[in-house]
């Protein structure tokens, strides 16, 4: 290949991968752009999958080209997959509809979809894998790392005063951050596909863990409220009302309740519980970033931030890596991750 094809190449494929950042968010599936390229550089048909159950990229843009898809390049942001789900696989789709050349950026971590390329070439079509690889991955962080990670990615949202206590003595913690802050966690609990609380928390605080806008107002799509232990919630509970789909699961297994959850598609996680069920993750190293809001107040006494670690010296200390610090409002936003661990 010459230069000035190279160059084309990574154009249309970046143009596939600014195509993806159009695909919802949240959702099971990952955020994957199409472009469909003739034999003499016209552009025939372009597609973004708009969310599970619907067609894929691939799909939406052959739709467009028709029979100028024959002979032509497709540039995807995703390698096409290689299963049949809910919509059958895109390899396939690709391959009947008579394209000579696939050139896709990240290689799929699904090893249940992955296969795309082979069988492309098996179809006798020319494929390129890997070009932009990072660049693409980048729009489907969370759902690459859990794939990779086989469970939900978890984000562990936690918001205290300065000393660490995220209530006071009577047990009073309505509000220790800033409406600022809080506005900030309602855009970031509408990026998961649930938010994990404990039994402790759920009876001692009565949440209703929806997404809210400013005024209160619920948004249209909630993510899936899930209670980990095994003391009963009340019928009056908050977490019983009809906002959002709610999921009650006995034990106190981190790791059982991932597995459970990534079984049903859901690829991440807020955690959102108390000291003793953060604690409990931490602990099993299923945490994989910390939202941390910090207000400029003490209390010296009150619930603390986590619970028993199981660590006895200094030298033991769990480390966390330092990805962003941002002011919101009066408060302060740290983003961390365990050290040495992609955030």
């Amino acid at each position: 290949m010459n230069r000035p094809d190279a160059e084309r190449d990574l154009t249309l494929l970046r143009r596939a991968i600014a195509l993806a950042l159009n695909s919802p968010l949240p959702d099971p599936n990952p955020r994957v752009g199409a472009v469909l390229v003739s034999p003499d550089g016209i552009v025939v048909g372009e597609g973004w999958h708009h969310g599970a159950g619907t067609p894929h990229a691939e799909i939406e843009a052959l739709r467009v080209a028709g029979d100028a898809a024959r002979g032509a390049t497709a540039y995807v942001s995703l390698e096409p997959c290689n299963h049949t789900g809910r919509t059958g696989p895109c390899a396939v789709a690709l391959a009947e509809a008579g394209v000579a050349r696939v050139v896709f950026a990240q290689p799929d971590p699904n090893p249940t979809a992955a296969g795309g390329g082979d069988t492309l070439r098996e179809a006798g079509i020319e494929v390129a894998g890997g070009l932009l690889a990072t660049e693409a991955e980048a729009v489907n962080r969370i759902w690459t790392r859990a794939l990779r990670l086989g469970r939900p990615y978890v984000t562990w949202k936690v918001a205290a005063t300065l000393d660490g206590r995220t209530s006071a003595a009577d047990g009073s913690s309505q509000w220790i951050t800033s409406p600022d802050a809080r506005a900030d966690v309602h855009r970031l609990r509408a990026l998961c596909d649930a938010i994990v609380v404990g039994t402790g928390t759920a009876l001692a605080d009565d949440p209703r863990l929806t997404v809210r806008d400013s005024q209160g107002t619920p948004a249209p799509r909630q993510p899936l409220r899930v209670v980990l232990g095994d003391r009963p919630v009340p019928a009056h509970a908050q977490l019983r009302s009809s906002e959002a789909q709610t999921l009650f699961l006995t034990g106190h297994d981190p790791a059982a309740a991932l597995a459970e959850l990534h079984r049903a598609g859901i690829r991440h996680v807020w955690l959102e519980g108390g000291a003793t069920l953060a604690a409990a993750f931490l602990r099993d190293g299923l945490v994989d970033e910390v939202v941390a809001y910090l207000a400029p107040a003490l209390l010296g006494a009150g619930r603390p931030m986590i619970g028993d670690l199981g660590i006895g010296t200094l030298a033991d200390a769990l480390h966390l890596d330092l990805v962003d610090v941002t002011r919101v409002g009066p408060d302060v936003r740290m983003i961390l991750a365990p050290a040495g661990r992609e955030a």
